[in-house]
Formats: C-alpha cells, sequence, structure tokens
C-alpha cells in the first residue's frame, strides 16, 4: 500500500496559541477555552483540519489542567469536526508527567518531540528541553494505549535517528506523520532555509507524509515550499504573530486563509477533517 495525500490535496494545520505567545506580544492571541474554540471554529470555516492545542490557566500561564483541555475539546467539539492535536511539548514551566496529561483528555493526534533541545535565551535560557529516548518511548506508548496519532516533531537533521529507531522497533505505524520546525533559534531548531527543508524531506522514510512549520517569517514561504513538495503545512499565532512585517496578524482564520488562497494558486484544495482522517489512519 502506498501512503500520502493526492496531489491536488493539502492538510493545513492551525496552531493558535502556542507557548511563549501571549496577548502582550499580540492581543489576538486565544488564550482562554472560549477564545481557542471560536478561533478554531473560524479557522475550521476557512479551511483548517487540524487544530494544534496548547491550554492556558485564567492567569494565561502554560497549564496542564486536564479540565482545561476537556473545556476546550469539548468546545471545539461542540462547533465543528476539526480534528484535536493536543501538544505534548506543554510548555517551559511544565514537568514531563504534566506536559502528557492532555493524552487523558482523548486527542485524536498529539505532539511527539523527536529530541531533547537546549533554550538559548529569555527567562529559561540554559533550561533543556528534554525528549530522551526512553522519555519519547514513554510518550509514544501512552498514545499508542489510547489510539493517539503521533505528530513527530523534528527540528534538525539529528532527531531523524529516532524517527528510524521508532520506526525499526515498530513504535509507530504507517503512514508517519513528520512535522518539520525550522527558524525557532531560541529552541534549537535548524535554520528555516529551503535548503534545509528539502535536505530533511530528502531523508524521510518511505510511507511519510510530512508538514512544515516554518517559525516567523518562514511561515509562508517555507510553508509554500513544502505544498509545491507535496507536503503539508502549518500555520498559526503560536509560529508568528504578524501578517506581514510591522503588521500584527488580526486573527489565527487570517493565517489560514492566505495560505488556503496559495494552495489554491497551487491547483490543490485544503483536505477537510474527514479526508485528513482517512490520510493519516485515523483511528478515532
Amino acid at each position: 500500500m502506498t501512503y500520502g495525500i493526492p496531489a491536488n490535496k493539502v492538510i493545513i494545520t492551525v496552531a493558535q496559541t502556542g507557548a511563549i505567545t501571549n496577548k502582550r506580544l499580540n492581543p489576538n492571541v486565544p488564550e482562554q477555552p472560549e477564545e481557542i474554540a471560536a478561533s478554531a471554529y473560524d479557522c475550521y470555516n476557512e479551511g483548517a483540519a487540524i487544530c494544534h492545542v496548547h491550554a492556558r490557566d485564567k492567569s494565561g500561564e502554560n497549564t496542564s489542567d486536564l479540565d482545561i483541555f476537556q473545556e476546550i475539546h469539548g468546545r471545539i467539539r461542540d462547533k465543528c469536526k476539526i480534528i484535536i492535536q493536543d501538544s505534548t511539548g506543554g510548555g517551559p514551566n511544565l514537568s514531563q508527567e504534566e506536559r502528557i496529561k492532555c493524552l487523558e483528555a482523548g486527542p485524536e493526534m498529539a505532539s511527539l518531540n523527536m529530541g531533547t533541545l537546549m533554550r538559548i535565551s529569555g527567562p529559561y535560557k540554559g533550561v533543556p528541553w528534554s525528549n530522551m529516548p526512553h522519555e519519547i518511548d514513554y510518550y509514544v506508548g501512552e498514545m499508542a494505549g489510547r489510539g493517539i496519532k503521533p505528530e513527530m516533531e523534528i527540528y534538525s537533521h539529528a532527531m531523524l535517528s529516532e524517527v528510524r529507531r521508532l520506526i525499526a522497533e515498530n513504535l509507530v505505524q504507517k503512514p508517519y506523520y513528520m512535522n518539520i520546525v525550522l527558524g525557532m533559534r531560541y529552541q534549537g531548531a535548524e535554520p528555516a532555509t529551503p535548503d534545509t527543508l528539502a535536505s530533511i524531506v530528502r531523508q524521510l522514510p518511505a510511507d511519510s507524509i510530512f508538514n512544515c512549520t516554518g517559525v516567523g517569517p518562514a511561515q509562508t514561504s517555507l510553508g509554500t515550499m513544502a505544498m509545491i513538495m507535496g507536503g503539508c503545512v502549518r500555520v498559526g499565532l503560536e509560529d508568528n504573530i504578524y501578517y506581514r512585517k510591522g503588521e500584527l496578524a488580526g486573527s489565527n482564520a487570517q493565517l489560514v486563509a492566505r495560505m488556503v488562497r496559495i494552495a489554491r494558486e497551487l491547483g490543490k484544495e485544503p483536505a477537510t477533517p474527514d479526508e485528513a482522517r482517512g490520510y493519516l489512519g485515523l483511528q478515532r
């Protein structure tokens, strides 16, 4: 069986909130459950198939509170059929045990970070973001036991070795879904350049579907390149708070709408959530 998505389709993910961006940087970042759900619905109507979820407490800080994740899920599911993909990256203030609690809320997908990185600036400068092999194995095991599809996040060529190990040990199932994150220098990602993206894509295992997350100004350019290469794309205020230089984005939906316009110029239509479920082999 050959895995992939049709040449005239693209899966668009929206990462709305993140662990770093906040209303002080852009007042349009959704932080509370009702804001996140309303934004997810707007993005769904613009063509997003997957919603990548981070949770915040009442003060806007990253949280692993299961009640908050469940409220976010419930509010989104009351509005639309978008695929919910929770973040197990969480935030720099969360422990390993806290980061994985979101799985108990029952997302269809969850991020699986494929290696340890070091934060090099900001208040958490020098604090490692630990994703050691045994921790990756624990996370992927918890996902498998719940029927949750891992979205393997790759920040550098080195992380491909962990991907290959999981495949060799039969810990992940086809089609393998890879998210190539470039330009997040704060966390040690490789530069957001066409050469880097092309090099990583060339080395992906067979039976992979790849998504590109370009951070900052690279969101649009690398997203466009990814679609041309047959991949998928992630946009949203988690990765980029601007619409263009000097102009803050008005909403996550605005960023989704732009990528949909570009996709259509390339002869592609955004996949619906149900189409994306089929392409990705989601169990639920």
